[in-house]
């Protein structure tokens, strides 16, 4: 077999790799626009700042530490303990949920029923402010995250594919841990969304505020749910890419990568998030692969973003997405 089939092949794997965890970013968004319809410019920050939360109660920091010592003239930093990964984890999970009360009860139901612009613009502060918080409460250092989650080459794929093909295929263990918790989470995401009573109840909140309330929905109670659950998924997005290459303020700039393939797979579509993130991680290794030495390399910085616009000239709603027909 051709080395050069044989390198794309590699590259194609490592791709789909890649486009899970951008897959695991755009849930979040998916969630919050169908639960409000609008689109939640925060959860590349959820996912900064539970991932910070993580590592903070896993390594014992007592958060605010910088701003006590400054305050009282103290040294303090760490409590003295150091946490189980699972212990961190279910905690962190406490957190965002408390976070998604908190978001309901000072910001959204002071918003029932406004334009999804105001909506908008209200994510936006929340995410200075919780990227703001997060500084504040635990540094703003560059943290290793270690959960217990394996890391490094797949030995098994590399030795398949050599007896195979002659040749090994680097293959990441994270990717594929990531690769297995996306397509439980899409599975679980997608039958709670179509078959259970909470799933009907915000789709119908997403339509109107109103009419959901006057059926008996309550709006607070599925704001809260869904917020809490976007901020799981940022947890789990947080845990894979804060894994991968640190916890750093960089981290919420993987909401940007997220922007084409909701384009892509459509902004209230689950699967669409996992098959949108899967073309975009593929497409844009393939081409970087295929072109990138010949227009100078770095494609994968804008081709993402090149793709999306095509979709939104010819396929605004996205392969998945509804497609929405107003009558006057």
């Amino acid at each position: 077999m051709p080395d050069q089939l044989l390198f794309a092949m590699e590259v194609t794997l490592n791709g789909l790799m890649a486009g899970v965890l951008y897959a695991l970013v755009a849930l979040g968004f998916v969630l919050i626009f169908k639960a409000s319809g609008i689109f939640n410019y925060a959860q590349g920050v959820l996912a900064l700042f539970a991932a910070l939360t993580l590592v903070g109660l896993q390594e014992g920091q007592i958060p605010f530490a910088h701003l006590i010592n400054a305050i009282f003239g103290t040294e303090v930093h760490h409590f003295g303990w150091h946490l189980p990964g699972i212990v961190a984890i279910a905690l962190t999970v406490g957190v965002m949920v408390l976070l998604a009360i908190a978001i309901e009860r000072f910001i959204l139901k002071h918003l029932v029923n406004q334009e999804p612009i105001i909506l908008f613009m209200a994510t936006i502060g929340l995410a200075y402010f919780l990227e703001g918080l997060g500084d504040i409460m635990w540094g703003s250092d560059i943290k290793k995250l270690d959960v217990g989650l394996p890391q490094g080459i797949s030995d098994t794929i590399d030795a398949t594919t050599a007896n195979w093909f002659g040749y090994g295929f680097f293959i990441d263990r994270l990717d594929i841990v990531a690769t297995v918790i996306a397509a439980l989470l899409v599975i679980s995401l997608t039958l709670f969304s179509q078959y259970s009573k909470q799933g009907r109840a915000l789709r119908a909140v997403a339509d109107d505020h109103q009419a959901a309330l006057s059926v008996g929905i309550s709006l607070r109670f599925i704001w809260v749910l869904v917020w809490s659950i976007a901020g799981f998924v940022a947890l789990v997005a947080g845990i894979m890419w804060g894994t991968k290459s640190g916890v750093q303020f960089s981290l919420s700039l993987i909401a940007l990568k997220a922007l084409p393939v909701l384009m892509l797979g459509g902004f209230t579509s689950i699967p669409g998030a996992i098959v949108g993130g899967l073309i975009i991680g593929v497409g844009e290794k393939l081409f970087e692969f295929a072109i990138g030495p010949m227009v100078g390399g770095a494609t994968e910085n804008w081709f993402a973003y090149v793709l999306a616009l095509l979709f939104l000239v010819f396929r605004p709603q996205g392969l998945f997405g509804e497609k929405i027909i107003e009558r006057v």
